[in-house]
Formats: C-alpha cells, sequence, structure tokens
C-alpha cells in the first residue's frame, strides 16, 4: 500500500443524532490512539518470575484529537454545544485505505486560541465512550433490507 496523505484522516460528527455525519471544519492535524490496559495475574508461582497477563482482560478505550483553524461551521457549533451539554454522539474516524472507526466519544476539551497577527485555532480532544465498530473499506456495504411483500 502505499503512503497515505495525513489530510485525509479525518474525525467527522453526527450532525443530527440520526447519522448524518460531517467532516470537522478546518482541521489540519489529527491523530488516533487505541489503548489497552493489561490485566496483571502475576503470583509467586509465575514461571521464571516472568510477568503472566490475562487473555482478552482489561479495559479498552480510543483516543482521538485534532487541530485546526477556527472556521465558525456548523461543526464548530455542533461540538461547543455537546461539550457544555456533557453528550457523547456518534464521530467516525477516517482512516485513508483502511477503514472507518465509529461510536460513541466524548469531548474531552475544546480550546480556542490565537494571536494578534495569526488566524484564530482550535483544539479538541475526544475520550471513546462506550463500544466502537471497525469497518474496513475493502468491506462490502451491507445488503439493504428486503421490503416484505404486498398482498
Amino acid at each position: 500500500m502505499p503512503a497515505q496523505a495525513g489530510k485525509d484522516l479525518l474525525i467527522k460528527i453526527d450532525m443530527t443524532g440520526d447519522g448524518l455525519f460531517e467532516t470537522v471544519a478546518g482541521l489540519r492535524a489529527t491523530r488516533l490512539s487505541f489503548n489497552a490496559e493489561p490485566v496483571d495475574t502475576t503470583a509467586l508461582d509465575s514461571p521464571g518470575g516472568w510477568r503472566e497477563l490475562l487473555p482478552g482482560a482489561g479495559l479498552r478505550s480510543a483516543a482521538v484529537s485534532g487541530s485546526g483553524v477556527f472556521r465558525d461551521a456548523a461543526s464548530d457549533e455542533r461540538m461547543r454545544a455537546l461539550f457544555f451539554a456533557g453528550a457523547m454522539p456518534a464521530f467516525q474516524v477516517v482512516i485513508p485505505d483502511f477503514g472507518t472507526l465509529e461510536g460513541p466519544f466524548q469531548i474531552g476539551s475544546l480550546e480556542y486560541a490565537g494571536t494578534h497577527d495569526g488566524e484564530a485555532t482550535f483544539e479538541v480532544s475526544l475520550a471513546s465512550a462506550g463500544a466502537l465498530a471497525f469497518v474496513p473499506h475493502d468491506a462490502a456495504p451491507p445488503a439493504p433490507p428486503v421490503p416484505p411483500e404486498v398482498p
């Protein structure tokens, strides 16, 4: 796979709560990290005194952050409103030529900055707030439901 453009790593926010996703405006940098906390089961009789971990256990989480130029777009207003409401809507993170991560996130921080001789900027950080789903880009879209037959 060839190298991918960083500008194609997108954060999208559900604008209506009905799955209408819009790319967060003005982003220049985006970061996604996955985290897993291991469950240590090491005991005095562990072979050779090496640490042992419990497979499949532990807390999994994802963190997303982005920064860019403040555009005063609809997505900026939606993020501000969600932050003050403490809501946890669906977000999507599009990873170019790889797939899309989707699920609920809470806005952990929302910062605005500016200098007298520069543009107004913003930074946002998101913390996963539930189960996340990953859909590879090469996965076939689900088949549409079959309508019931009308007699």
